[in-house]
C-alpha cells in the first residue's frame, strides 16, 4: 500500500487551489505520473529534496510531493514557471543546509565517545 495515500497527496498537491478553480490533480493518473517523472530525475542525478538514505526513488518522489518540496504544473502555469519554484531551485536552495548537515554529522560520527 502506498503510504501517503493517493488521497491524501491529492489533497496536498491541491491544497493552494483557491475556491471556485479547478483543482491541479483530481485523478491518480496525475499523481503517478508527477512522481514517476521525478523519480527518473532522481535517477539521472537530480538533488533529493527529502532524506532519501535506503530509499528508492520512487518512494522519495513520494514523500517530495507529501511534504510540498515539488509541485505539479498544469498547462495554465507552465506559462507562469518564472513565478513558482521548481524543483531544480529549491534543490539548489536546499542543497547548502543540506551540505551543512552531513558535515555535522560526519564530525559527530568521528568525535570519540566521550564527547
Amino acid at each position: 500500500m502506498l503510504h501517503p495515500s493517493y488521497a491524501d497527496l491529492i489533497k496536498v498537491v491541491n491544497s493552494g487551489v483557491e475556491e471556485g478553480e479547478d483543482p491541479v490533480v483530481s485523478s491518480r493518473y496525475s499523481i503517478v505520473m508527477a512522481t514517476s517523472k521525478r523519480a527518473r530525475q532522481i535517477i539521472a542525478g537530480d538533488d533529493e529534496l527529502v532524506d532519501g538514505r535506503g530509499k528508492k526513488p520512487l518512494s522519495v518522489a513520494v514523500e517530495e510531493l507529501n511534504e510540498g518540496k515539488i509541485r505539479i504544473l498544469t498547462d495554465e502555469s507552465e506559462e507562469e514557471t518564472e513565478e513558482v519554484p521548481t524543483a531544480e531551485t529549491e534543490a539548489a536552495e536546499t542543497q547548502e543546509s543540506a551540505e551543512t548537515q552531513e558535515t555535522e554529522e560526519a564530525q559527530e560520527a568521528d568525535a570519540p565517545d566521550g564527547e
